[in-house]
């Protein structure tokens, strides 16, 4: 009575559903609804055995035996989505049965579940599918079907889907499709790395066990493929870090360390980048760091050059940031093939080589080490490289050892400063910066530092220090350290010397040079013809070694001023190639330096050097006499600039060490009549020569007699600057304490400038900041 009402109340369709959960001869009128030409009936019948199905196995046998699978098989494909969806629920719970999984096999039924896998389609048929798949991957013929009709990729894929179920049953059936399916291992292995940077994904396969699956490949295979897809699954998972975290957690470590051993390079190379990438986790480098090292060291030697970049590469995120890996490196006697990897084929090999060797260098045993092995020598032409990551990597490295003076020698020898030099110029950010930081470390000594000026570096750094878009801290750094080594140019373009600035000799000053204009060596400058210019004051108090040398030049400095002196090397030079002679012979012919003789000397390559100046000589050795015995900085700054001052020797005074060389105290009235000028001339007309020793200097100004000072003041000890100011001004500073107030005894009190007076008063100390201070520099 009750299906009556049902029927007068419900739709057809419905009176027919209501009883199936309850007769199986309802379930067989069901099942031949499911030819309906009529949607909503599909999809009712297919939503009713779905229910049906769900009771039990034997509900399916029930559904298998009424032929309910071969129709079911055919609306998985249909137009309408609901059709299709409840369908596939029915498919996916009725799998589980052996015997239906049989007779889908028989139907192919593969191929249409993989293409229900497309992104656009519904979870819940994502659902279905990927479990009915599941189902049957357990047997051997369809873990085939699946693989060769293309359902690892879509399957994978799927890892990454938001349900939860999805997942679960894609990991199952990937599990299933891969476990001692040795021919489908590589390949399986290859489209998985592809997801296994979504760290769920690699979640889900460590849950349920197909991680240590994954890793087995690693231990128990022997097929390179294989061995080579794991690795790089490895590669990519790891480049997440909760990945590596799970990696390490499941001792990847050991795994890649022992491909490292393989016969087959291509896992050499898979395992040395995956090691690289694991290199990221501090837990994974400190164990690589433990068994790895040595055999990255040993494929540095192999004659595969991408199993030498990918080694190398392993090695330098090894060794950063870690002395420990580093010292193992040394250790593991890598640092022989290291230096050799430098001159390797691939651009990574060598940037790589050159970082580990600067990580390496932190160590000051191994940076000597590294530095025996002529390393400077081998940088000269990965720094002519055409590849920014290898100059960029070059100069680093040269940064790193360059704070040797024998390294630095060794890349001037080798030709190394030029291309350095060069890559100032580059247009590479980062090749730029370290080009600066090279240079401004290699400029620690006079000679590196010299040469790196006649190669333009400081025009270079120059300009490079005026484009706000170009300079960085290292470009300013090496052009104030080039200047400290080029003192000469220094004071010329800053106009400014610090206390920590020692004039030493081959000094020169040719004034405040103006922008653009050329910087011109002292040997230039004596070699241009006399003129009506401010003249260059040099400064060479070094004694000539040659005692006869010494003699003659002594007594006609005038002509060694017009005929600048040889080196003693050219001395020699030229005295072998006049045998037979006497000696006397052959010191009067190194005096008398014809311009004849001047060019063969030159085509020889003798080092050219100013005559010495043996007045300055006898100042600093006065000064030191007098002035090193006082007691305090001011009075040994008062007696430099001033005084009458008793020597040592009772009874004998000397005259004033700056002042009285130069024309003694000036009133300020009388200033302009000080006719300076006129005795500088004279001396340049003297010498025909534009470049004057400042000993012959006796009347002179201000920018003379603060030279002077300062020359004197840094061969004793005594620290000052040197400021150059307008109109011909130029005064030294000097920073004294001080006496602590009356009454207040012990007192530590703070330094003060003073500029030291050397015209009008000398030897008196003017305080910086006042009127006074600012008169004297005439501001």
């Amino acid at each position: 009575m009750g299906k009556k009402v049902k029927k007068e109340v419900e739709p057809p369709p419905k009176d027919v559903f209501d009883p199936l959960l309850i007769e199986s001869k309802t379930a067989a009128t069901v099942v031949l609804m499911l030819s309906s030409p009529e949607n909503e009936v599909l999809a009712k019948a297919c939503d009713a055995l779905y229910k049906f199905a769900s009771k039990g196995d034997e509900n399916k046998v029930t559904l298998l035996g009424l032929g309910a699978v071969e129709p079911l098989y055919k609306l998985i494909s249909h137009e309408d989505p609901i059709v299709r969806r409840n369908a596939i629920m029915v498919f996916g719970i009725m799998a589980s049965n052996h015997d239906v999984k049989k007779l889908l096999r028989e139907l192919d039924v593969t191929s249409s579940l993989i293409s229900q896998l497309a992104p656009e389609e519904d979870v819940v048929i994502h659902e279905f599918a990927t479990l009915c798949l599941a189902h049957m991957a357990v047997e051997y013929t369809t873990k085939v079907q699946i693989f060769e009709q293309g359902g690892l990729e879509p399957l994978i894929r799927l890892l990454g889907s938001p349900d939860p179920d999805v997942k679960k049953n894609s990991v199952e059936c990937i599990y299933l499709l891969v476990q001692e399916f040795s021919d489908l291992h590589a390949e399986a292995l290859a489209v998985l790395g592809n997801y296994l940077e979504d760290v769920h994904a690699l979640q889900l396969i460590q849950q349920t066990g197909g991680l240590k699956k994954l890793l087995s490949f690693i231990g128990v295979s022997t097929v390179p493929d294989i061995q080579k897809n794991a690795a790089k699954a490895i590669t990519k998972a790891a480049y997440d870090s909760e990945n590596r975290k799970i990696l390490n957690e499941e001792e990847v470590e050991k795994y890649l360390i022992n491909l490292l051993e393989t016969d087959n390079d291509e896992v050499k190379v898979a395992a040395s980048q995956a090691i690289s990438a694991m290199c990221e986790n501090l837990a994974s480098k400190h164990a690589f760091g433990l068994q790895g090292i040595p055999q990255l060291v040993q494929l540095l030697s192999s004659d595969n050059e991408e199993v030498k970049e990918a080694a190398v590469t392993a090695l330098a995120n090894l060794t950063a940031a870690s002395p420990r890996n580093a010292r193992a490196v040394a250790e593991a006697e890598g640092i022989k093939p290291l230096v050799n990897t430098l001159n390797a084929q691939r651009d990574g090999a060598i940037a790589n080589a050159a970082t580990v060797l600067t990580n390496l260098a932190m160590q000051e045993p191994f940076r000597i080490n590294i530095q025996s092995h002529g390393i400077m020598s081998v940088l000269a032409e990965p720094l002519r490289s055409t590849s920014s990551q290898v100059q960029s990597k070059a100069a680093f490295t040269v940064a790193a050892f360059g704070c040797d003076a024998d390294a630095r020698t060794e890349l001037r020898n080798a030709g190394g400063l030029r291309p350095l030099v060069e890559l100032l110029c580059s247009k590479n950010e980062e090749v730029r910066r370290n080009a600066c930081w090279a240079v401004m470390v290699c400029a620690s000594d006079e000679l590196t530092a010299g040469e790196l000026c006649r190669l333009d570096a400081l025009d270079i750094l120059e300009e490079i220090n005026l484009s706000t878009g170009r300079k960085n801290n290292f470009s300013e750094a090496a052009l104030e350290k080039l200047l400290d080594n080029n003192l000469s140019r220094k004071y010329s373009q800053m106009g400014y010397l610090s206390s920590s600035n020692i004039i030493t000799d081959g000094f020169y000053d040719c004034g405040q040079i103006k922008p653009g204009e050329k910087f011109l060596s002292l040997e230039q400058l004596s070699m241009q013809e006399l003129t009506d210019r401010r003249a260059v004051i040099f400064i060479n108090a070094k004694p000539q070694e040659d005692l006869e040398v010494e003699k003659a030049q002594d007594s006609s400095y005038e002509q060694a001023i017009l005929s600048p002196s040889i080196s003693r090397k050219g001395s020699r030079e030229k005295a072998r190639k006049s045998k037979g002679k006497k000696e006397e012979e052959k010191s009067k012919e190194v005096i008398q330096i014809t311009p004849k003789v001047q060019d063969e000397i030159k085509l020889e390559n003798s080092q050219w050097l100013p005559p010495p100046d043996f007045i300055l000589l006898d100042y600093i050795n006065n000064a030191s006499k007098i002035i090193l015995p006082l007691t305090t900085t001011r009075e040994q700054v008062v007696a430099l600039a001033q005084g009458i001052i008793e020597a040592i020797d009772p009874g004998i005074h000397w005259n004033r060490l700056v002042a009285d060389k130069m024309g003694g105290p000036i009133e300020r009235d009388k200033l302009h009549d000080f006719s300076w000028e006129l005795h500088i001339s004279e001396i340049e007309f003297e010498l025909k020569c534009n470049v004057v020793p400042i000993g012959k200097v006796k009347k002179g100004t201000f920018y003379h007699r603060a030279l002077l000072f300062k020359v004197i003041a840094d061969r004793i000890g005594i620290g000052c600057s040197l400021v150059r100011g307008k109109y011909n001004r130029a005064w030294n500073e000097v920073k004294l304490v001080d006496d602590s107030p009356q009454g207040i005894a012990g007192l530590l009190l703070p330094p003060h400038e003073y500029i030291v007076d050397l015209m009008f008063a000398p030897g008196f100390l003017i305080k910086q900041g006042n009127a006074e201070a600012d008169q004297y520099k005439n501001i």
